[in-house]
């Protein structure tokens, strides 16, 4: 079982930039690829980010190429996903989880162990 934590979203305008968090507590955090997704208001959850294990490699949306970052501490068992250049298509929920599968890793279905989420609002 793995339990995890999200934080840091909130309210900016068009241009900011956010740093959030996912705190992971439970099974052996560096064991386990790990992933972002958000979800808008009526859209289904779509994948954003994803790091393996011991951050060797990345993969990110294409609407995320070039403005975030995903990133990963071992030590403190944190996931952290920095947005820069926050445009308002990016408001949604933001989710992190364990990557469980070995299928297609953009597919939510590959995850487990989800974090409640943290909302992330961008005003024009």
């Amino acid at each position: 079982q793995v339990q995890l934590v999200e934080s840091g979203g909130g309210l900016v305008q068009a241009g900011d930039s956010l740093r959030l968090s996912c705190a992971a507590s439970g099974r052996t955090f560096s064991n386990y690829a790990m992933g972002w997704f958000r979800q808008a208001l009526g859209k289904e959850r779509e994948f954003v980010a994803l790091i393996s294990s011991r951050s060797v490699s990345t993969n990110y949306a294409d609407s995320a190429k070039g403005r975030f970052t995903i990133s990963r501490d071992n030590i403190k068992n944190i996931l952290y996903l920095q947005m820069n250049s926050l445009k308002p298509e990016d408001t949604a929920t933001y989710y992190c989880a364990v990557r469980v599968g070995s299928g297609n890793y953009r597919s939510f279905r590959e995850y487990d162990y989800w974090g409640q989420g943290t909302q992330v609002t961008v005003s024009s």
